[in-house]
């Protein structure tokens, strides 16, 4: 594929602030970087939302948050309520996890339930919402099925993983999402990408959207690949 510009990677990029041990000062620093790169947001715990939303306020960078993280085995009412308290601090972008062992069960009713709530509350606050499906427990099949519920419920991307499961994002299950929603939908990968290399490997496959906590060193190497440094 044709190398990007810094610009057209950096629009693509969620840089991600989830670990347990990260603090506000980790958010603090993400918030610059964000805004020194102009990438598409910053993904953080939703007790740091409205740190996150004060320091991008007029950056054109959105604030994200997490949803269910990272299990999603929470009813969906107590996602909803997450929901609505985040977009209420100043979220622009929900990233929400499905109860994965309600889809293992086959009970898809309480996926599409739950997808469809916080979707519903999302874009009645323009906002957008990315399912994470965690694909390294399913099975294609199972993947398949957890991207058209989402799809359905009208989630704005599926998403591969939460960086904190078993396996990050694949070049096989980006592009399985990609052929499962078309056009319709945006495809985040999401976990374990952390070179230039990897990126534009989703990239290629269908990614429509990078989640990493590696977003300088990505446009580092950009940077120097396309000798702008």
């Amino acid at each position: 594929m044709q190398l990007p510009t810094v610009p057209e990677l950096a629009a693509m990029i969620d840089h991600a602030v989830l670990k347990p041990t990260q603090t506000e000062r980790d958010v603090v620093d993400a918030c610059a970087i964000a805004r020194k790169e102009h990438i598409a947001s910053v993904c953080v715990k939703p007790f740091y939302v409205p740190v996150t939303a004060r320091l991008l306020k007029d950056s054109g960078v959105d604030t994200s948050t997490v949803i269910g993280f990272p299990h999603g085995g929470q009813a969906p009412e107590v996602k909803v309520a997450t929901a609505s308290n985040a977009l209420r601090d100043g979220a622009t972008e929900l990233d929400m996890v499905i109860n994965i062992g309600a889809l293992i069960d086959k009970d898809y009713a309480t996926i599409e339930r739950e997808v469809a709530s916080v979707v519903g509350l999302a874009h009645a606050n323009e906002a957008l919402v990315k399912v994470i499906l965690e694909t390294s427990y399913l099975d294609d099949a199972q993947k398949v099925i957890a991207a058209q519920i989402a799809a359905a419920a009208g989630a704005d991307f599926v998403k591969t993983s939460t960086g904190f499961g078993p396996e990050g994002a694949t070049i096989e299950d980006v592009r399985l999402l990609r052929q499962t929603v078309g056009d319709k939908l945006g495809v985040k990968a999401s976990g374990g990408i952390r070179t230039l290399d990897e990126a534009l490997a989703m990239i290629e496959a269908g990614a429509s959207r990078l989640g990493t906590s590696s977003t300088g060193a990505i446009l580092t190497e950009l940077r120097h690949r396309r000798g702008e440094e």
